[in-house]
C-alpha cells in the first residue's frame, strides 16, 4: 500500500499504525519499505514531530 500523500491523512495513518502495530517509527518504516526520514520530513513540514517516548507524531512546540 502506498502511503497517503496528504500530510494530515499520513499523520492519521502513521499514528494509528504506531499505536496498533509497531513499537517505533523505524520498525514501521522498515516493514512498509518506506524511508523513515522522508516520513519525518513530510510530517515536520506539516507541523508535527515524532515523539519516541509516546511513539507517535505530535504537534511541534
Amino acid at each position: 500500500m502506498a502511503l497517503p500523500k496528504d500530510p494530515f491523512m499520513l499523520l492519521s495513518y502513521i499514528n494509528t499504525q504506531l499505536r496498533d502495530n509497531y513499537p517505533d517509527l523505524s520498525e514501521l518504516a522498515s516493514s512498509l519499505g518506506e524511508d523513515e526520514e522522508a516520513i519525518k520530513e513530510t510530517l515536520e513540514n506539516a507541523g508535527f514531530v515524532y515523539d519516541g517516548g509516546l511513539n507517535r507524531f505530535v504537534t511541534k512546540k
